[in-house]
């Protein structure tokens, strides 16, 4: 009966709860199937054995039924022939053997309740199993889509990563060409430290000759020819 109390408790186990509370709930409905699968094969080899010994025990019923019938038979003939003391011998044996009977009968009615509580049992334990199969294929898909929403999602990060570093370096490209113009509007615009002094040069020296040409008027002598 230790597979019969096994099946029992996996019928009336609450599968939805058993699943909320674990940590894998994929690997426990694998171990869940996996059980009932086990339990199913041993409950219907423990089935094909009561069958086949009730198939024994009814056989037995039958021989033992044609054995009572046969001793009334005798119980007649010796009735009829004047010998009441074989009829009441013949007539003990057949109570003895309507005993029995009785016995095989009750055996055989628990046998058949049980078989019949049994049946129903396994019905159960398939209908349970068949949810346990579509709760199986429903976590698979679940995660299965969840994958692919992870992987969608993952994609999009990447594209708009892959977007803001090509805006960045468009921006950078900008800012280079803006810096390369600036550069190049104040190229002829600064002149260069030798340029300015030597034109500095040529303005002192310009004063220092004007300067000599007033004294040498002055004096009274003659100005050199600019």
């Amino acid at each position: 009966m230790g597979n019969f109390s096994r099946m029992t408790d996996i019928i009336n186990s609450n599968l939805n709860a058993m699943l909320d509370q674990a940590e894998d709930p994929e690997k426990m409905i694998r171990l869940i199937i996996q059980e009932m699968e086990d339990t199913l094969v041993e409950v219907r080899s423990s089935s094909a054995r009561v069958l086949a010994e009730r198939k024994t025990a009814a056989r037995h019923l039958e021989q033992v039924r044609d054995e009572a019938t046969s001793w009334e038979g005798k119980a007649r003939l010796a009735i009829s022939k004047g010998r009441e003391d074989l009829a009441r011998a013949a007539l003990q044996e057949k109570q003895a053997i309507e005993d029995e009977i009785a016995l095989v009968e009750a055996e055989l009615q628990a046998t058949d309740e049980h078989i019949a509580q049994l049946n129903e049992e396994v019905s159960k334990l398939q209908q349970k199993l068949s949810d346990a199969r579509a709760k199986q294929k429903a976590l698979l898909m679940r995660e299965r889509t969840v994958e692919s929403r992870i992987k969608v999602k993952r994609q999009m990060q990447r594209e708009k990563l892959d977007d803001a570093f090509q805006r960045f370096e468009h921006f950078e490209r900008r800012m280079d060409n803006l810096e390369g113009q600036l550069e190049s509007m104040d190229v002829g615009h600064e002149a260069s430290p030798d340029l300015a002094a030597e034109i500095d040069a040529l303005a002192e020296d310009e004063r220092i000759n004007d300067e000599l040409e007033r004294l040498k008027s002055e004096l009274g002598e003659p100005g050199e020819s600019r």
